[in-house]
């Protein structure tokens, strides 16, 4: 627990870092252009699509009808680009992940073993290849399932749950494996693994209900229509730096984790 607790405020106060402001700017930039990109080119479809399924629903259409003698129609028109913008936050978090892992984990974690793991040896346990496959499989998985999933979001309860779930558990194999690849050989990674798997996921869930938290801004009603441009960039820069945060939170908990294991090791042997 005080290994847990040290790592998250360690990672709190290096969030103020420049560098690292600077870094979560990166992502934020190539998405911004992507974003853009894919909006121009799909929203207006997307949008269309979901207001003929909506049509097509009956208990959409009762509500909209009673809504209609009420004085406030529209309810198709109105509620399909939340639900457009509610459908792409999931794959928005994946690609920040990713992006966060390739761009932002190398430079974030030597800037803490710069910091405060000078001496620890690198045994260089994964190569850049390795990560990147493991990062993409784990990935992979976790856009299948939350595809997977998909309906039981209908389920009040569970799309508050289910999402962080899957995401905190992508964020846990990812961020836990790069943060250990230079420096653990595979058989101290594999323990560290094991011997910290409940904290680690635990700091993985957190995690990713701070990054289901600014998914708000992406599905604010009206509000959000009128100010797309700006809402969404600052809905992916917060996606970012949660992660930021993540990449230190994890790099402070695995290398502490690590230097600790090597230490009892010493002592032990003969």
């Amino acid at each position: 627990m005080s290994l847990f607790l040290d790592s998250f405020w360690r990672a709190v106060a290096y969030c103020l870092h420049p560098r690292i402001i600077g870094l979560s700017l990166l992502p934020l930039l190539l998405m911004i252009v992507v974003g853009m990109a894919l909006g121009w080119l799909y929203w207006d479809n997307a949008v269309h699509s979901v207001v003929g399924w909506l049509q097509g629903s009956a208990v959409v259409t009762r509500i909209g009808a009673w809504l209609q003698e009420i004085g406030f129609g529209g309810l198709e028109h109105a509620l399909a680009p939340v639900l457009v913008a509610i459908a792409v936050t999931p794959l928005v978090v994946v690609v920040v992940l990713l992006m966060v892992a390739v761009l932002m984990m190398p430079a974030i974690i030597g800037l803490v073993v710069r910091r405060r793991f000078p001496d620890l040896e690198r045994k260089k346990g994964a190569t850049f290849v390795r990560s990147a496959l493991f990062s993409l499989g784990s990935s992979l998985l976790a856009v299948l399932a939350l595809v997977v999933s998909l309906p039981l979001w209908l389920v009040p309860p569970l799309i508050l749950i289910l999402p962080p779930l899957i995401w905190g558990w992508l964020t846990y194999r990812v961020m836990t494996f790069d943060a250990l690849a230079d420096h653990a050989s595979g058989d101290e990674r594999r323990q560290v693994f094991r011997q910290h798997r409940t904290w680690l996921l635990a700091m993985g869930i957190a995690t990713g209900y701070l990054g289901a938290a600014p998914g708000i801004v992406w599905a604010s009603g009206w509000f959000f229509m009128a100010a797309f441009p700006v809402l969404v960039p600052v809905a992916i820069w917060i996606y970012t730096l949660v992660f930021a945060f993540s990449s230190l939170w994890f790099a402070h908990y695995c290398l502490s984790a690590l230097q600790e294991q090597r230490a009892v090791a010493q002592a032990v042997r003969p």
